[in-house]
Order: C-alpha cells, then structure tokens, then sequence
C-alpha cells in the first residue's frame, strides 16, 4: 500500500495541539531537531526517539541565526518532500516546518547565551554560531515540551552546549545524544557532504583516519602536544584546506588536555574545508 503523507505544522499552536492530544492519551513524545536535507543519520535520530518515546516530532528549520553572512545558509540544500518521505519511512509521527516569521516574528529581541562550552573550537571559528543554535533549541524544546530530544553526537560540542542549556534553565527534557552514523569508509555522514565533488569525496575519510590515528597514539601514551601537530600534518598532506582545528579535550567539560599522557575521558576534535564543504567529527579517547 503507498504511504500515508506525513502530517505536518507550521504554527506553534498546532504543535502544541497536537502534542497536547499525546499527553491527555498518556504518551511520552521524543523532538528530532533538523535542518533537512536528511540523510541515515538522521533517521537514526527517529528510530532512538520511538525507542524512548511513543510519539516523535521532527523539526525542520533551516535557522538564519547561526548561519555568519560569509557562510551558506542561501545555499544549504532543502527538499522538504524528500524529507516528509523519509521521516515518514522511519516512522515520524508529526513533521514541524515553521517559517522564518514564525519562529522570529516582527520585534523578536533574544538570544541564549551558554558561555563556557561554546567557547572554543567552533565557538572561535564561527562566533555567532552557538548563539544562534542555544536561541533556536531553546524555542523548539519550549514549544514542543518533549519528553526527550534526540541530538547526534557528530556535533558533539554542540550536543554539550544543548546539555548545558537545558540543565541551566531547568528545561524539563532529557537529552540525549546519539552515536555517529558513518560511511562504510569512515566519513561521518552530513548534509554537507553533498557539496564534496568526486575527487573530494575519496580524500573525505582521511579525516576520520586523522582521529582515529590520534586516539591510538594517546592511548600509547604520546603527548596531546604531539598527537595534534601529527594530525594537523596529516590533514595538510591529504589535501584538506583551511583547518580551523584539531584539538584534544575533555569529553565532559571540552577542556584543553595535556601535556599528556590523557588519564581523563578524552575526545578529538577536528573541523577542516574540502573544497565548498565544511567537515566537521570527532572520535572518543
């Protein structure tokens, strides 16, 4: 039998209508934040959500805010049918695809700050970035009040900075990240990855060997000092352009480790340009 559309929102009022029918049946409903463009990570997202949850709402936004002038938020791809499809297939019970006047109506004057967090890293390379993502996650989870929200660990500073937001404000939620979903190569999957031509798309998964070759030479016990300049060397050989970072850090807080050896949970991070696309992953130590 051919698939039922997904039914879809676009108001506030009529998430809330709908959400508010789940609550009086007694259901626990999960919030997939996205951007579009999904791929199986993001499906992924969906799965975890009716795992926690008995109803999952999908967001789709593609949020001005955090997107710098210089940056592709004009070009950043977009094809809401494909995506009602898929969230549909993975078996998304409610699609929420607000305009822009919606989510920031006439006079809108705030913006969520999470400081600590979101300093470093893409904090520094993108300085408007996490406010933007902090003020948009803030209206979602008011909007909708899930139970749960579903958050993938490849934005793992972001994942901290939602953490740290939720927990600050005492936003009844629990967030909950989940693991990278990658290529059979290694490349974390993104929407992003769309912009690699083919040439690039065969350099791509040197960026998870970088993280993967860090993390066993922290485990042998090289310095962090050592084990950052090697992975920066390595990225600059395979034909990577601007590196905005390769760094080691705290898993639970993002501080910087060192000198070495790393006796803490760790995480390496990178954030590197292929051509039009900006990769961004990470790999636990």
């Amino acid at each position: 039998m051919p698939q039922s559309p997904l039914p879809t929102v676009r108001s506030v009022a009529d998430l809330r209508a709908s959400v508010r029918g789940w609550r009086e049946a007694g259901q626990r409903v999960a919030l997939v934040p996205t951007m579009g463009f999904l791929h199986e990570g993001h499906l992924s997202l969906v799965r975890l959500g009716h795992a926690r949850a008995d109803r999952v709402v999908a967001s789709l936004f593609v949020n001005p805010t955090q997107f710098a002038p210089s940056e592709d938020f004009d070009a950043y791809p977009r094809d809401e049918p494909r995506d009602a499809a898929l969230l549909a297939s993975a078996g998304c019970d409610l699609l929420y695809a607000p305009s822009v006047a919606e989510m920031y109506p006439d006079g809108f004057d705030t913006t969520v700050s999470v400081k600590r967090v979101s300093g470093p890293m893409d904090g520094e390379a993108r300085p408007i970035h996490f406010a933007g993502v902090a003020t948009i996650v803030a209206k979602l989870l008011t909007q909708c009040q899930p139970d749960v929200a579903i958050f993938g660990e490849k934005d793992y500073q972001q994942l901290m900075v939602i953490k740290r937001l939720a927990r600050d404000l005492d936003l009844p939620v629990e967030i909950v990240g989940a693991p990278t979903v990658r290529e059979p190569d290694g490349l974390a999957l993104s929407s992003r990855n769309s912009y690699l031509t083919p040439e690039q798309r065969g350099v791509a998964p040197q960026l998870n060997a970088a993280l993967r070759s860090a993390a066993e030479a922290l485990q042998a016990g090289a310095s962090v000092a050592e084990v950052e300049a090697d992975g920066l060397a390595a990225l600059a050989e395979a034909g990577f352009g601007k590196i905005d970072y390769f760094e080691v850090r705290g898993a639970d807080d993002l501080a910087r480790l060192g000198p070495g050896p790393v006796d803490v949970p760790g995480r390496i991070f990178v954030a590197a340009r292929l051509g039009k696309a900006r990769l961004i992953d990470n790999w636990p130590v």
